[in-house]
């Protein structure tokens, strides 16, 4: 894949509130979304192999 233009990141939505996720969590779904919809539209020059919450970089 790095001889091409597809990037293979992962994205933490955060704690989200979901069924799932409860009315207690602290993200409104609208918020949740934004890193993968960010991750979804990266420049060809954009990150890969990384793991990202909300446009930070998140360790392993």
């Amino acid at each position: 894949m790095r001889e091409t233009n597809i990037k293979v990141n992962s994205a933490h939505p955060g704690w989200v509130k979901t069924d799932m996720g409860g009315d207690q969590a602290p993200m409104e779904l609208s918020e949740g979304g934004k890193t993968s919809a960010a991750l979804a539209t990266l420049p060809a020059d954009g990150p890969t192999g990384g793991y990202f919450h909300l446009g930070q970089p998140l360790p392993w």
